[in-house]
């Protein structure tokens, strides 16, 4: 009997999926198709062509795709290598909450090229993606001027506290905070710019806003003292570094693909103004695709006129991990990423860690996502281009959110770096 089964067929969004097909005939060719849509109707979907050993089976954990949107062993391959319909489309789950995203797999006949409503699949079956775990808990936050949602696991606590960041378009991005909240960490997603009351455009980072989220979160009964993690992307992850190298309520913050130096904007704390580095020279190229690319764009750190924008991480209390794809298209986060590595080691500090992740591009998010090679952005008349190879990239998310946990979890507990 023929049988297509995924196993679990209700998880969440960050736990692999078992696929296997039964009651082929021998050596039989099929295709396997997903497809999803996410909560605005964008379709998104993928296909690999897979043979039956003698048995009949085709089990995504052994058998190799002889084709289609990926070639090899890739048990998960179906998910990551989802592709929008419409061009430049991210893929982002809004409600984290109430819903998951619906995945169908659909089972074919031979090789399948082209969707045709006249050929139907042989067998069909549905998974739920789920962005939060039972008992997880969704508070709103809009407490003086901080702006966002903050994610409880189950139970008394106390938990290791986080605050997560993205990048600089604006806007409240919550399912990192609910996958992480689901697996211990209680998680202020946290917005600061084109939200609700926030300024619509970011004309300037002030740390002190987000010095405030930080108290803001530590002084929740359960949240674990004395200090808390920031994990962050892009403009999101120099704001990170900021906060690690200014303020001592952070003691663990991760920062995926962003710049050791302040860019575009200037930092104010207090009564210190950093400036931004200055643009460099290169002008901003356009990819085949037609998305922009902007890696050579920003200027280097190490020039003489932009040293006093570079940040003191040689100042920071805690413990940093770095997390850089070298297929980046956005930033030359690599290159960042040691300098400040650089930095640290020179002022004797070995707080710092690097991963680098090589076919990883820009959007380094939690694992089995499809890669999102470029897209629109709000305010801009273009698409940005992220970078990344498929595989690649998704064997990087899938090793980078095990260091995620690890690392907020040895460092959260055991919070100064050592001299």
């Amino acid at each position: 009997m023929l049988q297509l089964t995924a196993t679990p067929a209700s998880a969440l969004a960050d736990d692999p999926v078992h696929i296997r097909v039964t009651g082929l005939p021998p050596f039989q060719v099929v295709t396997l198709k997903a497809s999803l849509k996410d909560e605005k109707g964008n379709l998104f979907q993928s296909k690999a062509f897979y043979k039956a050993n003698g048995a009949g089976q085709v089990d995504l954990e052994q058998t190799p795709a002889l084709g289609g949107d990926y070639v090899g062993v890739h048990p998960m391959g179906l998910f990551w290598s989802l592709k929008p319909e419409k061009a430049f489309q991210r893929l982002l789950k809004q409600d984290v909450m109430h819903s998951p995203f619906w995945v169908t797999l659909d089972l074919y006949d031979s090789i399948c090229f082209h969707d045709s409503p006249t050929v139907q699949p042989w067998a069909s079956q549905m998974v739920q993606r789920w962005f939060s775990g039972p008992g997880v808990q969704r508070k709103q936050i809009r407490e003086g001027r901080v702006r966002g949602a903050l994610f409880l696991p189950p139970g008394e606590g106390p938990f290791p506290g986080v605050i997560d960041l993205f990048g600089g378009f604006g806007n409240l991005i919550e399912f990192r905070a609910s996958l992480l909240a689901t697996r211990g960490f209680a998680v202020l997603a946290l917005a600061y710019v084109a939200y609700e009351d926030l300024p619509d455009k970011l004309l300037e980072v002030d740390l002190e806003y987000f010095e405030e989220a930080a108290n803001l979160l530590l002084a929740h009964p359960k949240i674990q003292k004395p200090g808390i993690g920031v994990i962050s992307l892009s403009k999101g992850a120099e704001i990170a570094l900021a906060m690690a190298c200014y303020l001592k309520q952070v003691v663990a913050t991760i920062c995926i693909n962003g710049f050791n130096a302040v860019s575009n904007v200037p930092l104010r704390y207090r009564d210190l103004v950093v400036t931004p580095i200055r643009s460099g020279g290169e002008r901003m190229q356009v990819h085949i695709s037609g998305a922009v690319c902007y890696r050579h764009c920003h200027g280097d750190p190490r020039d003489q006129l932009n040293r006093q924008s570079v940040l003191p991480v040689e100042n920071a209390q805690g413990w940093i991990l770095f997390i850089v794809g070298e297929d980046d298209e956005c930033i030359n986060s690599k290159a960042y990423a040691e300098q400040a590595m650089d930095q640290l080691q020179s002022h004797g500090r070995s707080c710092g860690r690097i991963l680098v992740y090589p076919g990883a591009g820009h959007l380094i998010e939690p694992p089995y996502a499809p890669l999102c090679f470029a897209s629109w952005v709000r305010g801009f008349s273009w698409p940005f281009l992220w970078g990344g190879v498929p595989a690649a990239h998704a064997a990087a998310e899938e090793h980078a959110w095990g260091e995620i946990q690890k690392f907020f979890r040895q460092h959260l507990i055991q919070t100064r770096c050592k001299l």
